[in-house]
């Protein structure tokens, strides 16, 4: 149910930056569905490789590299998804920094107040 919950209100979140930031575009909720999930999974899956290649640049900018590799999973799940469009790597950035806040807050409303045991 959680997992569910948490999907959904992802899709929700992508269309949050979509409406925030013009340099994003979903096109529909069934696309922000969709990209929702690969974002998930290039997060679960591909990110985690990438930090820890990229464990000297980090360390050396003091972990404001993961911005980047934040910015690179949302441009690669645009690529992936039709529903899911970024003008560029620029637009990709703030995307990120946006869904990545609004992650915050779902998590934080999640944890917190509905699944408290």
């Amino acid at each position: 149910m959680k997992l569910i919950l948490n999907w959904l209100l992802s899709a929700a979140a992508l269309l949050a930056v979509a409406y925030l930031y013009p340099g994003v575009v979903v096109t529909s909720f069934s696309g922000a569905l969709v990209a929702a999930a690969v974002l998930g999974f290039l997060n679960m899956v591909v990110r985690p490789i990438l930090v820890l290649l990229t464990l000297p640049v980090t360390l050396v900018t003091l972990g404001l590299f993961l911005f980047i590799i934040n910015a690179l999973m949302f441009w690669a799940a645009a690529s992936l998804v039709s529903g899911l469009s970024v003008t560029g790597f620029g637009a990709a950035l703030v995307g990120s920094l946006l869904y990545s806040v609004l992650q915050l807050a779902i998590d934080f409303v999640l944890e917190r107040l509905l699944f408290n045991k």
